[in-house]
């Protein structure tokens, strides 16, 4: 079962909106290639703010993906479309419905 979580909030310099979309976008792939990530979300949650939820079995999965490609991604390109940096927050899974 998918017990622990990462949420990452990312807030877009001005007119950097597109790019952090389209950063995020092309983040599918590179989380598609991670065996220990079966959950991974790209949000939108307003005009300037986005976000990451992925999900993981176990710490280990999680630490994974913490030092993998996405996020060395992530920290690469921070200081070009960020206001600030960004918040990433370690959660717990206390309940889970997938249906698809």
């Amino acid at each position: 079962m998918v017990k622990l979580a990462l949420f990452a909030r990312l807030e877009a310099k001005p007119g950097k909106e597109a790019a952090v979309a389209q950063f995020l976008r092309a983040g599918l792939e590179m989380a598609n290639q991670e065996a220990t990530t079966p959950i991974w979300f790209a949000l939108k949650l307003s005009p300037t703010t986005f976000g990451v939820f992925d999900a993981f079995h176990d710490e280990d999965g999680r630490e994974a993906h913490l030092t993998g490609p996405i996020a060395e991604a992530l920290m690469a390109q921070a200081p070009d479309l960020f206001a600030s940096p960004p918040s990433i927050e370690r959660i717990e899974v206390l309940g889970l419905k997938n249906a698809a």
